[in-house]
């Protein structure tokens, strides 16, 4: 979700009295919710209309919606696989599909600060740490493994890019980590979780220095297995690739001043490229605001391009963006 998004949702919920935004976020995930806390603090002077307009808009995208959007989607997978193959075929096809969901020992991790949980963590071996961050959404691992020593964050990309999955004992060792317990689960199976993917994610949302020591690493350690990782990656450099319809899905999404900060040093193609998508008004307000703003803050550059990167992969997920991969082809998605 944008900035513009979290600061409507926030603007909604106030508006709306307590209990009916207590009930909105209990169906909502640990970042989501910090989010839009951090959001609703923040608001201040909010006006007539832009109560209006935050309600106004809820009420049209909730006209779109179809009957499926209230239905509990997990559940409705499980028992309809378990009917059309028997519950030994369904097993291992319901893990793959729903992530391994049934990990509930670490779901109290998912609303800590990722500041916390380094102090919690760090002590613990880069295997543990590993099956913990690929457990997590990739931008909270990120800012967890950012807490930790160079070599300690090299250490447990490694383990994630080399990990085929999570066994039950591992699961039982995290767990007692944590001094959780586990919540069901096949005792045979094993979540399919970690590999180059889940690490490449991870790296996404890793600030510049940081995600060359520890590509530096993965070279020193297995040259073909960094390569692989590089493939997988998203950089906003990669934005260039992206075709003029999704370019111009994509940035509907996107707020003005986010994509003002993040255009701030970006390749000239790149800049040309948002401009050429853009309305011949919008197009020269932005050029405006580049030649007009001061200096940023290189971190806030970084926010700003992984706030967009978090967008594309959205859209990709969603299939509303489809553009060739770096290293698979005509045929590769991102």
């Amino acid at each position: 979700m944008s900035n513009e998004g979290v600061a409507k949702s926030a603007i909604l919920l106030m508006a709306l009295g307590e209990d009916e935004a207590a009930e909105i976020l209990k169906f909502l995930g640990p970042r989501e919710v910090q989010k839009l806390g951090a959001a609703m603090a923040t608001l201040n002077n909010v006006s007539r209309e832009d109560i209006q307009g935050a309600v106004t808009e809820f009420k049209s995208e909730m006209g779109e919606l179809s009957p499926l959007a209230a239905m509990d989607q997990s559940d409705y997978i499980r028992k309809v696989l378990r009917k059309a193959l028997g519950d030994d075929k369904a097993a291992g096809l319901i893990d793959r599909i729903l992530a391994s969901g049934e990990s509930s020992g670490i779901d109290g991790l998912k609303w800590m600060d990722p500041g916390a949980v380094s102090e919690l963590i760090k002590n613990e071996h880069p295997q543990i740490i590993a099956t913990i961050a690929v457990h997590l959404d990739p931008d909270h691992a990120s800012e967890i493994l950012a807490n930790f020593p160079e070599r300690l964050r090299n250490d447990t990309i490694l383990r994630i890019a080399t990990l085929d999955g999570v066994q039950p004992n591992a699961l039982k060792e995290l767990n007692d980590v944590l001094a959780r317990l586990l919540a069901g689960g096949d005792a045979t199976r094993k979540a399919k979780l970690g590999g180059i993917k889940a690490a490449a994610e991870i790296m996404n949302f890793m600030g510049k220095a940081n995600e060359a020591s520890v590509v530096a690493n993965l070279e020193a350690h297995d040259p073909a297995l960094a390569e692989k990782i590089r493939d997988e990656m998203f950089t906003f450099d990669d934005l260039i690739n992206i075709d003029d319809k999704g370019f111009q899905r994509m940035m509907r999404d996107v707020s003005a001043d986010v994509l003002v900060v993040a255009l701030r040093g970006a390749p000239e193609q790149l800049c040309d490229k948002v401009l050429r998508n853009m309305s011949k008004r919008a197009a020269e307000t932005l050029k405006e605001d580049l030649e007009g703003r001061g200096p940023v803050k290189v971190s806030e550059v970084e926010a700003a391009q992984k706030e967009i990167i978090s967008v594309v992969n959205r859209l990709a997920e969603e299939g509303e963006i489809i553009m060739g991969g770096k290293g698979g082809g005509d045929d590769a998605y991102v």
